[in-house]
């Protein structure tokens, strides 16, 4: 394993000794401020937002055997790890985090690399919410940073999100020596399950806590399984098989801003009765598509919206009037403020824009849940 530490003065590594789930590396450094560390690898206790356990990567979104079956823009989409997190309780004063990403490409044009490759720390406070704590900014694939320092004392829970428009080839939590440190394994409640485009996905969110479902997950004290798919959310059977073999609280369904009409209208009710054959009860949320902020100055927008809307609406009425049940309907037009002030290009939301996405699932959610 290499560590990227662009350490002044660097001159070995002076011990290393196996503990039980964890790595203890001792720096050599006397120069440095850098403690003595106790290294746990996330994978001996689980992340949570996986839906399969057998991927071909640890931290990939889909199953193995999705290769060859989805579409290859899809399966290549999969190996990023939007929506997975990992949950820990310590004492430590500080924590570090050793990881690698996939991919070189750390950032993109519209979007930081805080968001693309990140890791985003939350703390749990006295109140038992969940509060932004730091986050990571890496500078090359490979990264050993302090995440925080100057911790105040006590113990308490923390989460790590992920990267979101990268892969994570592996993450080791770091603490002082003689820290506590207890791994909190996944949660095993039935989950929120997106599938959607790249807003789904993270786009363009600056942190990976701050996409819409991730909020989501907090306020409502639920897992999330993010299958969000870049300019890829096209609501396919292919996709389907394998949305089916999960076993949600809540299927959300938020494809419209990567396909047209005619697709809507020919895709909505085959999904929608591939999801219920398979579970019968579990609640369908369909949502429109959000309103580009630019709309009022392109009419051609809004009649793609328009379009979009009516024929997602025809088909959830065709869907009611068979009969269909537990199915429930989210309007494009709250999605985003009507101030314009909430997207990154005119497409993808913004942090402000992202939160204001929570605020309108989440009465709609809150309904779904308590129904169930």
């Amino acid at each position: 394993m290499s560590y990227s530490l662009n350490r002044r003065h660097f001159l070995s590594l002076a011990a290393s000794t196996a503990l039980v789930g964890s790595t203890r590396w001792a720096w050599g450094d006397d120069t440095s401020d850098e403690p003595m560390l106790d290294w746990h690898d996330v994978q001996n206790w689980g992340v949570e937002g996986k839906g399969w356990d057998n991927t071909a990567k640890y931290f990939d979104r889909l199953p193995a055997r999705a290769e060859g079956v989805v579409r290859d823009a899809v399966w290549g989409l999969s190996r990023h790890s939007a929506g997975m997190l990992v949950r820990f309780r310590t004492d430590a004063r500080e924590i570090w985090a050793d990881y690698a990403v996939t991919n070189d490409r750390l950032a993109m044009p519209h979007m930081p690399a805080t968001g693309v490759s990140g890791l985003d720390l939350y703390a749990e406070d006295d109140d038992s919410q969940w509060r932004w704590l730091s986050v990571v900014a890496p500078k090359a694939q490979s990264t050993n940073t302090r995440i925080v320092g100057g911790l105040p004392s006590g113990e308490r829970n923390y989460t790590i999100y992920l990267p979101l428009y990268n892969g994570t080839e592996s993450l080791k939590v770091g603490v002082p020596i003689g820290a506590s440190f207890t791994p909190i394994s996944p949660r095993t409640d039935k989950p929120l399950l997106f599938y959607g485009t790249s807003i789904t996905h993270g786009a363009c969110a600056s942190r990976p806590g701050m996409p819409h479902p991730a909020i989501l997950g907090r306020r409502l004290n639920k897992p999330v399984i993010n299958l969000g798919f870049s300019g890829n959310g096209m609501m396919e059977e292919s996709v389907g098989q394998f949305l089916v073999e999960l076993d949600p609280a809540v299927y959300i369904i938020d494809c419209l801003p990567n396909m047209q009409a005619d697709k809507i209208a020919e895709r909505t009710q085959p999904l929608v009765h591939q999801l219920r054959e398979a579970r019968p009860g579990t609640p369908i949320l369909l949502v429109e598509d959000r309103t580009y902020a630019n709309t009022p100055f392109l009419p051609s927008r809004q009649q793609r919206h328009d379009a979009s809307r009516a024929a997602l609406r025809s088909a959830h009425d065709a869907l009611i009037t068979e009969g269909v049940k537990a199915l429930y309907y989210l309007p494009g037009e709250l999605l985003l403020g009507s101030d314009r002030e909430d997207t990154t290009d005119g497409s993808h939301p913004n942090d402000l824009g992202f939160y204001r996405q929570a605020n309108a699932f989440e009465p709609f959610l809150r309904e779904i849940l308590g129904n169930g």
